[in-house]
């Protein structure tokens, strides 16, 4: 009897040390997906619980499947803000799965042990119906390097199956409020944001879905359509930006935001 107990506390540690990401993208595995459908995207929730916490009020009354965060989770990266954050994402009746920002990696040790463990990789694919979703690390806010850029066009490739590729990106390759492709609140290395913009063309990516700017934009980066949402939480001001999130429905004739 007490080896079956401690075999079950064992199997129940290990239940709670996995990652939310990984119990999310089960829940979302576990769906049945049906045309049409929609699901959510925001990001930059940080110093905003009230707004996030509104955002999953709206959600759960809503007939949405379920939901990706862009970013921005926390404002430190500490241990305790993580915690707080996945506290808040229990209240969701529907599954929400996360990518990193910048304020994910504690400002003086640029570390991601936290988010890895509370959250889970930092950057990772998964499909639903037929969707490719890809989520990119650029949380450095510098350059995606080379190993990830390898692995990120074998995604790309993955993705040519597939009707749809949605690509999730905290940072911005460029900032929309300084012209077209150019440097400001966004990627530091444009040439690096340049060759990702070039990857993106190549493998007729659907939607790029961005953050870090704490406000609403919509557009193109060559001829690939962005959107920029900021919304989740984080303060606006500076941004002149507002509360919001982004609805996607995919329908058989194809994608409406």
């Amino acid at each position: 009897m007490r080896q079956l107990f401690l075999f079950l506390l064992f199997c129940f540690t290990l239940l709670a040390a996995q990652p939310y990401n990984e119990l999310e993208l089960q829940r979302i595995a576990s769906l049945k997906p049906s045309t049409p459908f929609s699901f959510v995207v925001m990001g930059d929730n940080r110093d905003g619980d009230d707004i996030l916490a509104q955002i999953i009020e709206k959600m759960n009354k809503s007939d949405v499947l379920f939901a990706i965060n862009n970013g921005d989770l926390t404002s430190d990266g500490d241990e305790d803000e993580f915690k707080e954050y996945i506290d808040i994402l229990k209240h969701s009746k529907k599954p929400i799965v996360s990518n990193i920002g910048n304020h994910d990696i504690p400002f003086f040790f640029g570390d991601k042990s936290n988010y890895k463990h509370f959250i889970g990789k930092p950057y990772y694919s998964f499909t639903f119906a037929n969707i490719y979703f890809i989520f990119i690390d650029n949380a450095n806010k510098v350059r995606v390097d080379s190993k990830q850029m390898q692995w990120l066009e074998s995604e790309l490739k993955k993705s040519q199956k597939y009707k749809y590729r949605f690509v999730f990106i905290h940072v911005p390759l460029f900032d929309p409020r300084e012209g077209a492709m150019q440097r400001g609140h966004s990627m530091k290395d444009i040439q690096n944001a340049k060759e990702l913009s070039t990857l993106f063309e190549k493998y007729h990516v659907t939607m790029i879905f961005a953050s870090h700017i704490h406000a609403y934009f919509k557009g193109r980066w060559g001829k690939t359509p962005y959107i920029i949402t900021g919304g989740a939480g984080a303060p606006h001001t500076r941004d002149d930006g507002f509360y919001h999130y982004i609805v996607v429905s995919v329908k058989k004739d194809g994608v409406e935001y």
